[in-house]
């Protein structure tokens, strides 16, 4: 766990800096100032968009009387996608516009729901109900 966050935390802002540095060599500071500004504001109106999708979508889901589990997946991936954006780099704008596109987004939902399962089939993971199930607990 605490490897993973190290990597994150770590690894990852230094792998962006030496990005960063090598693109402002290739085509100088300002236009990697430039590109980093624009990324951030084509990756807020991406993510204002599908976010305004997606809620339509929850709602939807609710009306019907259904659970949003799908619509609640991407509302999970477009807030990673937003944190992504207002990051500055070129690996963190990678990954969050790949969140953005709906394609994409659903091979890494796929993804992530087969290692959630394989968790839970293997007892890594588990969940409990406060107060028991049903809801109030037996009687």
């Amino acid at each position: 766990m605490f490897a993973r966050l190290g990597c994150l935390f770590i690894v990852v802002p230094l792998i962006e800096l030496a990005l960063l540095i090598q693109v402002g060599q290739w085509i100088g500071v300002w236009p990697t100032i430039a590109i980093v500004a624009a990324t951030g504001l084509l990756g807020a109106t991406l993510v204002r968009r599908e976010g305004l999708r997606t809620l339509a979508s929850v709602q939807l889901e609710l009306a019907g009387g259904r659970l949003p589990g799908r619509a609640l997946m991407d509302v999970v991936a477009l807030l990673v996608a937003g944190a992504f954006l207002v990051t500055p780099g070129v690996l963190t704008d990678v990954a969050a516009f790949a969140l953005l596109v709906p394609p994409t987004r659903r091979l890494v939902q796929r993804a992530i729901a087969r290692r959630m399962k394989r968790a839970v089939a293997e007892g890594r993971v588990q969940m409990h109900m406060p107060g028991g199930w049903p809801p109030g607990g037996p009687g």
